[in-house]
């Protein structure tokens, strides 16, 4: 994944607009970025708009199964659970790696350099998350296994039930054992994850926590997707699941919360002011009829905002960021609660570091990660402009991707 060379783009989002960049690689990582330059001999052109790689901080890779298969009958998202545990039982190793290729391809095509696999499919131990990790390899693009910690079925400890049964690893050390053997490589980070309140004791959530922190790994956790945990934690713990959180001292600047739908004023004061970056997934959220969380509010209180594919019903970080803005807008009444720079920000440099990568800005000492968006015929001109490319573009639109110094897509 390391590669060196030199590209020259059109144009490009090096913290504002700029035309005839030179961008300069060397063993992965940019050396030098420089405006008006001419393109020397042997730079590749790059012709549209050049931003830095998007990052997917969300993605359960199995579920992209279910995509148009949920479609008709209805239900809530219970009732789709039902439906994912099933497309969950199907997997082996071989199999898995083979599918995970053809997803994280669609991610890499839709100018995704990272993605954070939140990994609980653990029926061959460790061999599903080796095969997307061998996935995403043979792909090219980066990948942050979370491999997350399952064990009860409910926070009043129900037991495990079903397909549920193999996401556990019956007890929190035998998880750590387990994690323990994932090895990291050249693309490849080890994460790990706290499922949810419901699924993880308050003992072991703080075990999780520990390993995370003591080798500097991200940290994720679902939270408040559903009234229903938020009202069994209540009865069960006297508290919010956030409060829970902050109880036990999982709450930091390290930890990633996905959704954070259905969460109270209190709750959005202890995550702003203990950091925790906000993870949505519109286009999940939207699929399964969940609500519209108050995105505005948790960022006003201190939390960086990411993006995540979730089920992978749809795969577009265009979609993802705009989608934030326009649920917003019709559970407001108001429009523009964020600039496209906060959306754009979120789609790149937070949501890389929400994964544990040194990404998502062009400018020297940070990885080779960067997207060509071309402009396709018949082509007019248009200056880069973060307010048209996040709400005008497409995954569609990706031409050209770059990941440690070397072309992934074309090939």
């Amino acid at each position: 994944m390391n590669g060196t060379g030199i590209w020259h783009a059109e144009q490009a989002w090096v913290g504002h607009r700029a035309e005839d960049v030179l961008i300069e690689v060397d063993n992965g990582r940019i050396t030098s970025v420089t405006e008006g330059a001419q393109a020397p001999a042997g730079a590749v052109r790059l012709m549209g708009w050049t931003i830095p790689g998007l990052a997917n901080v969300h993605s359960h890779a199995f579920q992209e199964i279910l995509r148009g298969r949920t479609e008709s009958g209805g239900g809530d998202f219970w009732e789709w659970r039902h439906q994912m545990y099933a497309a969950a039982e199907r997997w082996d190793p071989g199999d898995y790696v083979k599918y995970a290729i053809g997803v994280f391809q669609e991610m890499l095509e839709a100018g995704i350099t990272a993605v954070g696999e939140f990994h609980y499919l653990h029926g061959f131990g460790n061999g599903l998350g080796d095969a997307l990790i061998g996935a995403a390899q043979q792909v090219g693009i980066r990948i942050t296994l979370l491999d997350a910690c399952y064990l009860r079925g409910g926070l009043r400890g129900e037991p495990l039930e079903g397909i549920q049964q193999t996401f556990s690893d019956g007890d929190v050390q035998r998880w750590v054992k387990r994690v323990d053997e994932l090895k990291e490589s050249e693309g490849v980070r080890i994460g790990a994850a706290i499922h949810s309140v419901r699924a993880v004791d308050s003992a072991s959530m703080r075990t999780v926590a520990e390993w995370a922190r003591k080798r500097n790994a991200p940290l994720h956790t679902h939270l408040a997707e559903q009234p229903a945990e938020v009202d069994e934690c209540l009865a069960v713990e006297g508290c919010t699941p956030a409060q829970l959180l902050e109880r036990e001292g999982i709450l930091g600047a390290d930890l990633t919360a996905i959704h954070a739908i259905h969460v109270n004023e209190e709750d959005i004061s202890v995550l702003g002011a203990n950091k925790v970056a906000i993870c949505a997934c519109t286009t999940t959220e939207r699929d399964l009829g969940d609500r519209v969380g108050p995105i505005r509010k948790l960022v006003d209180a201190g939390s960086a905002l990411c993006f995540g594919s979730d089920s992978n019903a749809v795969i577009d970080m265009f979609e993802e960021a705009r989608g934030v803005e326009l649920d917003q807008r019709r559970a407001t009444g108001r429009r523009v609660l964020h600039q496209p720079e906060e959306l754009f920000r979120a789609a790149t440099v937070d949501g890389m570091r929400a994964l544990g990568w040194e990404g998502g800005e062009l400018k020297a000492g940070m990885l080779a990660d960067f997207v060509t968006i071309g402009e396709k015929p018949p082509v007019v001109w248009r200056p880069l402009d973060l307010g048209y490319l996040i709400f005008g573009r497409n995954a569609c639109d990706v031409t050209n991707v770059v990941i440690g110094g070397k072309t992934v897509v074309p090939r």
